[in-house]
């Protein structure tokens, strides 16, 4: 319960529990680094090139959340996941154009170990035994440390280098916000009622979606 006597969401919860790791994926340097001013843009090409191999892998495990929704899921549900899925399209059209001004060669890119880890990660989702709750969970944080990461990078006081806003504006708009915050609801309403198992599961998904993160952020800011 909070101050006002109004029970907590399940999300609400681990946002509140895990706010260290939370802060450490969504505040990395490296996306601070973007706000500032200061980002290496060797740093920019490399996490370019590798999260365009990470949307690769995330177009199957959208597809998988989509299967998982049609068995166990609100009906609802659907249209506001098929969302994701419209734009993915349209972001793998704009990493291939942003690669081009960039002078990155997305034919030639290999996954570095983090990236490689993440994607592994996502292939796991295709198993039948995991739950929808696990894997719309796991959705929805993703989507939220990056509308989290590149929104702080176009507030007020910014000094984000103007070629490198087009980027941030991407997952930072307010209109992508309304979508994780619409994926959000979607995670409370299945756990509200999961049995304690279903939620320790999901909760696990979430602090692993947060190690994760980290460790992109990580390899975007060095080779290591």
């Amino acid at each position: 319960m909070d101050g006002g006597g109004v029970e907590a969401t399940t999300t609400a919860a681990w946002m509140e529990k895990h706010r260290e790791m939370y802060e450490r994926a969504t505040r990395h340097p490296f996306t601070v680094s973007i706000r500032d001013g200061a980002v290496d843009l060797s740093a920019f090409k490399r996490w370019l090139s590798q999260d365009y191999i990470f949307v690769r892998e995330f177009v199957s495990f959208i597809a998988s959340i989509l299967f998982k929704c049609c068995k166990q899921g609100d009906g609802s549900d659907m249209e506001i996941i098929l969302g994701g899925v419209a734009s993915i399209s349209d972001e793998l059209s704009w990493f291939k154009n942003e690669a081009t001004k960039w002078g990155v060669d997305l034919a030639n890119v290999s996954p570095l170990e983090s990236n490689l880890e993440y994607c592994r990660f996502l292939q796991s989702f295709t198993e039948q035994e995991i739950s929808y709750a696990l894997a719309v969970t796991t959705f929805w944080i993703i989507e939220t440390v990056y509308q989290d990461s590149f929104g702080f990078c176009i507030e007020e006081g910014n000094k984000t280098p103007p070629e490198l806003l087009g980027t941030c504006q991407r997952w930072g708009s307010p209109e992508f916000k309304q979508y994780c915050e619409s994926l959000q609801r979607i995670v409370d309403r299945c756990l509200a009622n999961a049995p304690a198992d279903a939620v320790k599961s999901a909760e696990e998904g979430f602090t692993r979606v947060l190690e994760l993160e980290i460790g992109f952020w990580e390899m975007s800011s060095s080779q290591s």
